[in-house]
């Protein structure tokens, strides 16, 4: 009995911005899904605009799992894990941990499979630029929706998060800014 993918599905539990009033409450397993299309959309657009050659697919793959180790370890706010550098390099043992622990509840003969997916490899290091951009993206997704229902508690962390996406340097981050980003602040007869 493989308990793996039942532990997967307890994603949506895990609730995110849990320092923070929400009007609209969001989990990891949307957050990850939403961080996956947009991650994906980075890898099209770093390829087709950028000359670059990623795989877009399998960066929406990473992006998919990026936060897992978080159904063990809970969503730690941000302000406490990039704190102090002390603090940032021992909770990344600790996802570590939980992402070992996570693999361990798979097969045998498909456990190599997810290790590649699971966990920052050396090899997917251009990919893991575009999904941390994908993640800001997603939180800055978050703090517009915050914000349109009126939750003024969202506007700090609008306006860091917006600065950190322009501080990562990455073009195709930029471009979803100024040519998708916009949208999310229209209505739904707006869109249409």
């Amino acid at each position: 009995m493989s308990r793996f993918f039942a532990i997967i599905s307890r994603m949506k539990y895990i609730n995110r911005w849990g320092l923070m009033r929400n009007t609209i409450s969001e989990n990891i397993s949307e957050h990850s899904l939403e961080t996956a299309f947009i991650s994906h959309l980075l890898a099209v657009l770093r390829n087709t605009r950028h000359g670059g050659n990623v795989d877009a697919e399998r960066c929406a793959l990473l992006a998919m799992y990026h936060d897992v180790a978080e159904i063990i370890t809970g969503d730690l706010p941000t302000p406490v894990k990039y704190y102090s550098k002390e603090i940032k390099n021992a909770y990344a043992i600790v996802e570590e941990n939980a992402e070992k622990q996570l693999l361990s509840y798979l097969p045998d003969d498909i456990r190599d499979v997810y290790s590649d997916i699971i966990g920052h490899k050396e090899k997917d290091e251009e990919l893991w630029k575009l999904i941390k951009a994908a993640d800001k993206i997603s939180a800055l997704i978050k703090c517009t929706e915050e914000l349109q229902m009126g939750n003024k508690d969202f506007e700090k962390a609008y306006n860091s998060t917006l600065s950190s996406i322009k501080a990562l340097n990455v073009p195709e981050a930029d471009e979803f800014l100024d040519e998708f980003m916009p949208a999310y602040s229209l209505t739904l007869d707006e869109q249409a």
